[in-house]
């Protein structure tokens, strides 16, 4: 390991609380970035428990690993990962229902009209498949295939794969953890007993540690996770519930042996009051019940978890208690809150990461002088609501949108108002099957087609241009993307055999 480079007083100091994998990817992103003029230091405890249930990804993280120069297949062995191409919703709509939210693309869009439009069309009259058999990354889990995109092949639909990862988050903060050290960041053992504030303006000017010593800096980073030590407990910024909208308040989570195909996706399969995850690593599966206290007890949920574990448990069921929301201000003074302790959207879209991604590059973005510039603070904190609100109103379709009327808790679901931003969307798909994309939010119109069609939500009708094409012309149209995407995923080897082929844990770095 480089040694460290020495402090420099003049520097702009940039003081990160908390490590896990919000804290090391902040640190590990900054001093990849602010080599010149900056000091990094982060802040941990070996004694205070990060929560770690965030082993699943999406697409984007593969450009954050990017950024910082990471070989993939060694960052695949050095966390135990495996490929995702999608999520499977298993019992969501209704008893026995399976879909696949998959990424990437649906088909070959057209002219006049995208291509589930022309889909719609034929479905409703009983002459399409699924809407999985149109695109690699639904269909290809289904048959436990995986491969890279390859580069010497534009022209085909293997091209368009798309893929995140499932990993062990405490792995992934331990490798980035090595790589910020060796950037130059300091770590700094021990617990933080208090706040200094200044008296002219209320923001942080110190940190004080057990030991006595205070940290002084001009830039706070809080990535302490639920216990918001600096965004809440020092500066009080207020917190949003949204706890009426998504119910969920509580998880258990617990490791077992793996068993069974090495699936390229995460599965979610719903119970009477929330809720089960399967992360599957090269070492071990992952494993969850996101519940709702109001509707069950602890002792039950842990029950229902434990006995639909793949195999055998291999370690005590750990309890974690959240309430659903955000932040009044996830930028206050000359604080950030990045992670958790910005607030707490449940993993069920696997958004957890992905928002410390996007909460670091607004940083960037909007980057700081030691003055500090309330405009930029009031636009970062309006992007960063902007994001909470479309990701919570996608993560509500799933809960609203269902036939369980034999469960008290998804009674609820079904029943409750949702915001109007949403029910606008409904009532949008309904009319016409349309979808747009608002804005920069995270997901696209085919992931709202996927979680709205697979949820039970039906199109009355579909946009009329697709007409201008003759139903024999569809139908050769579907069939022949459904064949070629059938072609692909014969080809493909399958995940397991992908992965001790280029990024096997027990393997070593070329």
């Amino acid at each position: 390991m480089q040694a460290q480079k020495q402090e420099n007083l003049t520097d702009y100091q940039i003081v990160i609380v908390g490590g896990g994998t919000a804290g090391w990817m902040t640190a590990a992103a900054l001093s990849r970035l602010l080599t010149t003029g900056y000091r990094v230091r982060l802040i941990e405890s070996d004694l205070i428990s990060t929560i770690g249930v965030g082993e699943a990804t999406i697409p984007s993280i593969r450009a954050f690993n990017q950024l910082l120069g990471i070989d993939e297949d060694e960052f695949m062995r050095q966390t135990q990962a495996t490929f995702k191409l999608g999520i499977e919703f298993v019992n969501w709509g209704k008893e026995g229902d399976s879909y696949i939210h998959g990424f990437g693309q649906i088909g070959r869009d057209q002219v006049l009209a995208k291509f589930y439009q022309y889909w719609l069309k034929m479905q409703r009259m009983g002459k399409a498949d699924t809407l999985e058999a149109y695109s690699i990354n639904t269909l290809a889990p289904r048959f436990g295939k995986f491969m890279r995109p390859p580069k010497d092949m534009p022209n085909s639909p293997l091209s368009d794969i798309a893929y995140a990862f499932h990993f062990d988050a405490g792995l992934y903060a331990k490798y980035l953890r090595a790589r910020a050290e060796q950037q130059g960041v300091l770590r700094t053992e021990g617990k933080i007993i208090d706040s200094l504030l200044h008296d002219a303006d209320g923001s942080i000017d110190a940190l004080v540690m057990e030991n006595g010593e205070k940290i002084h800096g001009d830039l706070f980073i809080d990535c302490s996770g639920l216990a918001a030590l600096l965004i809440e407990k020092a500066l009080h910024t207020g917190f949003e519930d949204w706890s009426d909208l998504l119910p969920a308040d509580s998880a258990i989570a617990v490791p077992c042996a793996s068993h069974g195909d090495l699936l390229p996706c995460t599965r979610s399969t719903a119970h009477s009051a929330g809720w089960q995850w399967r992360i599957p690593l090269q070492h071990r599966t992952g494993n969850g019940h996101v519940f709702s206290s109001r509707f069950m007890s602890a002792d039950e949920a842990q029950a229902i978890l434990m006995r639909n574990l793949d195999g055998e448990a291999l370690a005590e069921p750990r309890h974690i208690r959240f309430t659903t929301g955000k932040r009044k201000k996830a930028w206050n003074k000359n604080c950030i809150a990045i992670g958790l302790s910005g607030g707490f959207m449940e993993p069920l879209e696997s958004t957890s990461i992905h928002m410390v991604q996007t909460a670091i590059t607004r940083l960037l973005t909007l980057f700081p002088d030691r003055g500090l510039s309330q405009i930029d603070i009031d636009t970062y904190n309006a992007q960063n609501d902007e994001e909470y609100l479309w990701i919570r109103d996608f993560l509500i379709a799933h809960y609203k949108i269902n036939d369980k009327s034999e469960h008290a808790f998804w009674r609820y679901c079904r029943d409750m108002e949702v915001p109007a931003s949403l029910q606008e969307r409904f009532d949008l798909f309904t009319s016409h099957g349309r979808i747009f994309r608002q804005g920069e939010e995270l997901f696209a119109e085919t992931s709202w087609l996927q979680v709205m069609h697979g949820q039970g939500l039906r199109a009355q009708a579909y946009h009329p241009l697709v007409d201008q094409r003759s139903e024999e012309d569809i139908a050769y149209f579907l069939a022949q993307v459904q064949k070629t995407i059938k072609k692909c995923i014969e080809v493909m080897p399958t995940h397991a055999e992908f992965i001790a082929s280029f990024c096997d844990v027990n393997q070593r770095a070329a």
